[in-house]
C-alpha cells in the first residue's frame, strides 16, 4: 500500500497524547532540554550501574530512583493536559516542585544512618519531608498517568485517616497524620514499598531492553513479517494486525502506544480491502491489549507477581501465562477469519507484498526476544537476563549496516527508557500508597470476606464480582498499576476459596489488561477509533467482542488449572492446548455467525457451548465438546447453502 495512507509521526504523536497520559512530554529547548536529558542520561546510567554491581538497600535504590522519576516528571509534563506537548519550557513552579523532588529523593541516603537509628521516631523535618513525598507522588502521578489512580490512592489515604467513620465491616481505628507519614515514607510498606521496589530494579532494565531493541528497527520488522506470513491469507491485513501486535507486546508495556505504532500501518489496510472502521479498529485493540499478555514482558506487571506471590519464579509465570496467551490470539485470528469469509475479503496482492526474501534475511532481530526467554528459563536472575538482552540486542544489531546500534542510538535509547520509565516510577508509588493502607488496616482481607459474603461464599459469583471490580479499579490505569491495586483488592477473595495463588493473581491481572478495551473506558479502542475515524464506544464493543477468550479463559484456568500448565503431563498439555484450540474455533464461528457457510442461531448456540465445553480441561466436558463439535461440523455439510457474499466495502 503506499506510504501517504498510513499515519504520519505527527498524528501518531498526536494520538498517544490524546489518549496516553504518558506520551504527553514537552518539547524542551536550550538549557532546560539539555538539563533534563543529562537527567534522563544519568537516570539509565544509575539503574544500570545498579544492575551491574549489586542493587543498594531498599530505601535507597527505591528512594534514589523516586527522587530521579519525580523531578523529571515535574519538568517534563505540565501540569495542565491542554499545555502538553506546546509549552517549550516548565513553569516557574515545576521548578520548585523538581527541586523538592530532588530533596525528598536524597533525604535517605544522606540521613540514613540518623533515620535507622531513630526506628520510628520522626522529627518535625522528617514530617515535613514525608508529606512533601505523598503530595509530591500523587501530582506526578496525576501529570504522567492520569486521574484514574491518583483519584485511587488519595480516597485510600483519606480512609487511613477517617477510618473510624466507615460504616459496618469497613470502620477500623483511623491512622493520625504523623503514623500515616511514617508508614508511607518511612517504612517499605508505602511509597518505597514492593511495586516501587521492582520499578527501580527489573521492569527499568527491560524497558531499556525495550528501548534498544526499538533501535534496531524492529517495530516496523514485525510488520514485514507478519505481512509475509499472513498477508496473502483471506482478510489478511486483520491478521498481520494480530500477529504483528502480538510480537510488539513482547516489547511494549502498553495497550495504546502499539494500538497506535501497528495500528497505523495495519487498520488503513483493512479499511482499504473492506474491513467496516470499528471492526478494523476493534481487531486491532483487541490484538495490542493482548499484547500485555504475551510472554516473555506481560507489561511488566508479571515481575510484580513474582514479588507479591513469593515462592515463584519469573519462568513459571511467563510458562503459565503462554497457553491462555496463545488461546487470546487464536480466538482473534479465528475470528477476523470468519469475518473475512463472511463479508467476501480478500488477502494482498503480490504488489501489495514485502520482498519475502528480504524480510526473511532480518530474521535475526528476533534473536534478542528469544535470548531472553533462554536466559530466564535457564534459570538466571531476572535483573542479569535484562543485562544480558541488552548486550545481546547491540551484539546483534551489528549483523547489518541497516540495524546497526551506533553510540549516538545507543544514548538515545538510554533516554528513551529513561522516559517511558517515569509514568511507571510514578504509578508504582502512589500504587505503593494503595497497598501501604491495605496492610495497615487490613483492607484486603475485609473486601474480601465482603466480596465473599456478597457472593454467597460461591465460587463463580465471587469470580464475577471480582471481574467486574477488577475492569473497574483497571479503567485508565497503567497495566502495572491496575495489577497492584486488583491483586491487593480483588484476589484474597479468590485465594480465601482455596484457589491457589498464580491462577487467582493472573485472573485479577487478565481483567485489568481487558479494561482497556471495555466500554465505557476503554484507552485502547479509543486509540484505535483514532486511528481508523470509527465510533470509539462501537470499536470497544467490536473490540470486546474478538476478545472474547480473555473474558472466558481465566474462569477456565481459576477452575483447571492444568490451563496454566499447573500439575499436569506433557501429554495432559497437549491435550488441552488441542482441545482449548478447537473450542476457540466454534466459539469464533458462534460469535462471527459464519464457519464453513453461514451459522442459523441454533448452530450458533451449539458451537459457542461446544467451544466452551472444550476449553474446559476437564475429560467430561471435552466429550461433550467434542460431540457438540463434529455435530455443527456435520451440520454444515449436510445442509449446503450458497452464503457466498458479495465484498462490503466500508
Amino acid at each position: 500500500m503506499s506510504q501517504h495512507e498510513t499515519l504520519s509521526q505527527e498524528q501518531q504523536q498526536e494520538l498517544l497524547e490524546k489518549y496516553d497520559p504518558e506520551a504527553g512530554t514537552r518539547k524542551l529547548k536550550g538549557w532546560i532540554g539539555w538539563v533534563v536529558f543529562i537527567g534522563l542520561l544519568s537516570f539509565s546510567l544509575f539503574q544500570l550501574y545498579t544492575g551491574v554491581f549489586g542493587i543498594l538497600t531498599a530505601q535507597l535504590q527505591r528512594s534514589i530512583h523516586l527522587g530521579f522519576a519525580l523531578a523529571l516528571i515535574f519538568l517534563l509534563f505540565p501540569a495542565r493536559k491542554k499545555d502538553k506537548g506546546k509549552k517549550h519550557k516548565p513553569a516557574w513552579y515545576d521548578y520548585i516542585l523538581a527541586l523538592a523532588s530532588i530533596a525528598v529523593g536524597a533525604y535517605w541516603p544522606l540521613m540514613i544512618d540518623v533515620l535507622v537509628m531513630r526506628v520510628g521516631r520522626l522529627t518535625d523535618l522528617d514530617f515535613i519531608i514525608g508529606l512533601m513525598a505523598i503530595i509530591l507522588v500523587l501530582e506526578a502521578t496525576r501529570r504522567a498517568v492520569g486521574m484514574p489512580i491518583t483519584v485511587i490512592a488519595t480516597l485510600f489515604l483519606l480512609y487511613a485517616i477517617y477510618g473510624q467513620h466507615m460504616p459496618g465491616f469497613l470502620a477500623h481505628r483511623g491512622l493520625d497524620l504523623k503514623r500515616l507519614v511514617q508508614t508511607m515514607f518511612y517504612t517499605t510498606e508505602g511509597i518505597l514499598g514492593t511495586p516501587l521496589g521492582v520499578s527501580s530494579t527489573f521492569i527499568f532494565l527491560f524497558l531499556l531492553f525495550g528501548s534498544f531493541l526499538v533501535k534496531t528497527g524492529v517495530g516496523q520488522y514485525f510488520n514485514d513479517l507478519a505481512l509475509s506470513i499472513a498477508g496473502k491469507s483471506i482478510g489478511g491485513p486483520a491478521k498481520v494486525a494480530v500477529f504483528s501486535s502480538a510480537l510488539q507486546g513482547t516489547i511494549s508495556g502498553s495497550s495504546v502506544a502499539n494500538v497506535v505504532t501497528s495500528g497505523s500501518f495495519t487498520i488503513p489496510m483493512m479499511k482499504k480491502l473492506g474491513y467496516k472502521k470499528e471492526f478494523a479498529g476493534g481487531v486491532e485493540a483487541a490484538a495490542s491489549t493482548g499484547g500485555q499478555l504475551m510472554p516473555p514482558v506481560m507489561g511488566a506487571a508479571a515481575f510484580l507477581m513474582v514479588e507479591f506471590i513469593g515462592g515463584i519464579t519469573y519462568w513459571e509465570i511467563a510458562k503459565a501465562a503462554a497457553i491462555p496467551a496463545l488461546l487470546y490470539f487464536t480466538g482473534i485470528w479465528i475470528m477476523t477469519h470468519f469475518e473475512a469469509k463472511r463479508v467476501g475479503l480478500r488477502g494482498l496482492t503480490d504488489e501489495e507484498m514485502p520482498n519475502r526474501k528480504e524480510v526473511l534475511s532480518k530474521i535475526y532481530l528476533l534473536l534478542p526476544i528469544i535470548g531472553v526467554m533462554v536466559l530466564l528459563m535457564s534459570g538466571m536472575s531476572v535483573i542479569r537476563a535484562a543485562l544480558w538482552s541488552i548486550v545481546i540486542t547491540v551484539g546483534i544489531s551489528a549483523i547489518r549496516k541497516e540495524t546497526r546500534i551506533t553510540f549516538k542510538d545507543a544514548i538515545d535509547a538510554l533516554v528513551d527508557g529513561a522516559r517511558t520509565a517515569l509514568g511507571v516510577a510514578s504509578a508504582t508509588a502512589a500504587a505503593g500508597i494503595i497497598v501501604g493502607v491495605v496492610t495497615k488496616t487490613g483492607l484486603g482481607l475485609k473486601l474480601a470476606n465482603g466480596l465473599l459474603d456478597l457472593a454467597g461464599g460461591a465460587i463463580i459469583p465471587t469470580l464475577m464480582l471480582t471481574m467486574l471490580a477488577a475492569l473497574v479499579l483497571g479503567m485508565g490505569s497503567p497495566t502495572t498499576a491496575n495489577y497492584v491495586i486488583t491483586s491487593t483488592i480483588a484476589a484474597p477473595a479468590i485465594i480465601l476459596l482455596g484457589v491457589p495463588d498464580l491462577p487467582a493473581h493472573l485472573f485479577v491481572f487478565y481483567f485489568g489488561i481487558i479494561a482497556d478495551i471495555t466500554p465505557p473506558v476503554a484507552l485502547a479502542a479509543f486509540a484505535a477509533a483514532g486511528v481508523s475515524g470509527g465510533d470509539p464506544i462501537k470499536t470497544g464493543v467490536s473490540a470486546s467482542k474478538l476478545a472474547i477468550a480473555a473474558f472466558i479463559i481465566p474462569y477456565m484456568f481459576v477452575l483447571s488449572p492444568e490451563l496454566l500448565m499447573i500439575d499436569t503431563t506433557w501429554y495432559g498439555v497437549i491435550w488441552v492446548v488441542c482441545t482449548a484450540l478447537a473450542g476457540m474455533t466454534a466459539i469464533g464461528g458462534g460469535v462471527i455467525g459464519f464457519w464453513f457457510r453461514r451459522l442459523n442461531w441454533f448452530e450458533r448456540i451449539i458451537a459457542i457451548v461446544g467451544g466452551l465445553l472444550l476449553i474446559d480441561p476437564s475429560g467430561f466436558t471435552d466429550i461433550i465438546g467434542i460431540v457438540l463439535f463434529a455435530v455443527v461440523v456435520a451440520l454444515q455439510f449436510i445442509f449446503k447453502r450458497d452464503n457466498t457474499s458479495k465484498p462490503q466495502i466500508a
